[in-house]
């Protein structure tokens, strides 16, 4: 395993896993159209390629070219209120876009194919999920992820390609260098409050607070991005090693409600900070965690950044710098 391509590589997730695999010496080659992606993300050492990954053709010259033996699919539209309102875009880029990257693939020495999915592929009220727990999505987003799910399952087959399906929870954080951040304005709860706490006056909303939970407000496995990139490296040297594909949820295993997410907030600043009760949103999961037993017995992994604390501080530091 020497040369990987990362779709999606400008973004946020994928610019904290070249980070680390570049660091292992391995050749990185990035396609990203950047419409969400950033040119400051860029790794320096990694060769980029400005392009869509609808662009079935000129992906394959990129994968044949340059020898391609692992691909990392980061691409996607992933903000759930935007796909309520423009599902063509997220069926067209998430679902057709993994298409032709496996297409792409097809008679290439490719042998490894790592996805990012989502804890959005669950049924709502399970609170903790595992692998086998009932696939049903409320949102479109969602709904895309699964269809991706099942082309990467039965083309990978096919094509004899080792792949690992990561369900992703619910990513935040900034890293530890300093140098990685979010910088979309997204759906992103910590970037919100970042952002909303270095003003004068902040205000952090939390939206339905009269939910059948602990304090009322949603709850979610939020994971750190540097512990998700930590995943990746490991899984994939694990799936090359044994020639075998896994379906994988990513989280902590452990739930926290938003009002504690605003509650630390608060408790690092120095402002006067007010915490807002709003309307509920359409589409949101009440509560939902990663059963992660399944990812623990497959690599040896001890997550880092573990700590609410830890997120939090490292989200201030990064909004702070963008200053």
């Amino acid at each position: 395993m020497k040369n990987i391509l990362v779709t999606g590589g400008a973004g946020y997730i994928g610019a904290h896993i070249i980070e680390i695999l570049i660091k292992k010496k391995l050749n990185i080659f990035i396609v990203d159209n950047l419409t969400t992606g950033h040119k400051q993300l860029i790794n320096k050492k990694a060769k980029f390629f400005k392009l869509d990954i609808l662009k079935t053709n000129e992906l394959k010259k990129i994968i044949t070219i340059h020898n391609i033996d692992s691909i990392i699919h980061l691409a996607a539209n992933l903000i759930i209120s935007e796909g309520e309102k423009r599902p063509k875009k997220y069926f067209n880029n998430n679902v057709i876009g993994t298409q032709s990257i496996l297409e792409a693939s097809e008679g290439t020495k490719v042998k490894n194919f790592l996805f990012s999915s989502t804890a959005a592929v669950y049924k709502d009220g399970i609170y903790r999920v595992t692998e086998s727990s009932q696939i049903k999505p409320k949102s479109i987003y969602g709904k895309t992820k699964v269809k991706a799910e099942k082309l990467i399952k039965t083309n990978c087959k096919k094509l004899k390609i080792n792949y690992a399906i990561l369900r992703y929870f619910n990513i935040a954080g900034a890293s530890p260098s300093g140098k990685i951040g979010l910088l979309n304005k997204s759906d992103n709860l910590f970037k919100n409050y970042s952002n909303e706490i270095i003003k004068k006056n902040p205000v952090l909303k939390i939206y339905g607070t009269d939910y059948k939970t602990k304090d009322g407000s949603c709850i979610r496995d939020f994971i750190h991005v540097s512990d998700i990139a930590d995943i990746h490296l490991k899984i994939l040297y694990k799936i090359d090693k044994l020639n075998v594909s896994k379906i994988l949820n990513c989280g902590y295993d452990k739930g926290v409600s938003v009002l504690e997410v605003a509650r630390e907030f608060k408790r690092q600043s120095s402002k006067n900070v007010t915490i807002l009760k709003a309307n509920r949103r359409k589409k949101d999961i009440v509560k939902i965690i990663a059963s992660n037993s399944k990812l623990k017995n497959f690599i040896t992994w001890t997550p880092k950044f573990n700590s609410l604390n830890k997120i939090v501080k490292s989200c201030l530091n990064w909004e702070k710098k963008q200053k």
